[in-house]
């Protein structure tokens, strides 16, 4: 249900969709565990990088392979984004869900691995090839031993994420009564991963 706005939000300069939809009292091991469930639910990214004398510049990207709060995909080494990283290794990945609203943040820092890597082989399926064409000279196949073909690795070190606790028309009847009786709407819970977090599950998940 909408929860009233009160004074000392306002006097604390509190964002209070933020404040009244912030999850303190889920164990983090859990919010870790709901965080990997919501992004293997979309497999499809926004890779953000640093470009000079630009800024930020997204752009599309299926997972290749999550690994615990990190996450791995394979590119063309002729695109754009390398240039990126090799001037910033900072990099933010977002995912969203439009049906549920769902969303999610991570911060974290590349690493770039070349075709000499045998994850990329892995990870490899057939049709990364339509993404990279056959030249026809038996070297740059679009395969797995292209060379073109490299992995770009962001590790992980703050996400946020906000997941949805109503229906899609309980969102809708929620965000109306708000609106109508001056309340803030509360379709959700927001939580946040530190780097302590983060780093507790990475042990997780290698132990």
């Amino acid at each position: 249900m909408p929860q009233a706005l009160k004074a000392d939000e306002i006097n604390s300069k509190t964002d209070p969709t933020v404040s009244k939809q912030y999850d303190n009292e889920t164990p983090k091991d859990q919010q870790v565990q709901d965080f990997y469930k919501t992004v293997d639910s979309l497999k499809t990214s926004l890779l953000t990088t640093i470009r000079p004398g630009i800024g930020p510049v997204a752009r599309s990207m299926a997972v290749a392979k999550r690994i615990g709060p990190d996450f791995l995909f394979i590119a063309n080494t002729h695109s754009r984004k390398f240039d990126d990283i090799e001037n910033s290794k900072e990099a933010l990945v977002t995912f969203q869900n439009s049906s549920t609203q769902d969303w999610v943040s991570i911060t974290g820092t590349v690493t770039v691995a070349s075709n000499d890597d045998p994850r990329i082989k892995e990870l490899y399926t057939p049709m990364l090839s339509a993404w990279f064409g056959d030249l026809g000279d038996g070297v740059h196949t679009g395969k797995a031993e292209d060379p073109r073909m490299a992995l770009i690795e962001v590790k992980s070190k703050y996400i946020s994420y906000w997941n949805s606790q109503v229906t899609s028309l309980g969102f809708l009847k929620e965000v109306g009564l708000a609106a109508l009786t001056g309340k803030v709407a509360d379709t959700g819970v927001q939580r946040e991963l530190l780097e302590k977090d983060i780093e507790a599950a990475r042990q997780r998940e290698s132990s």
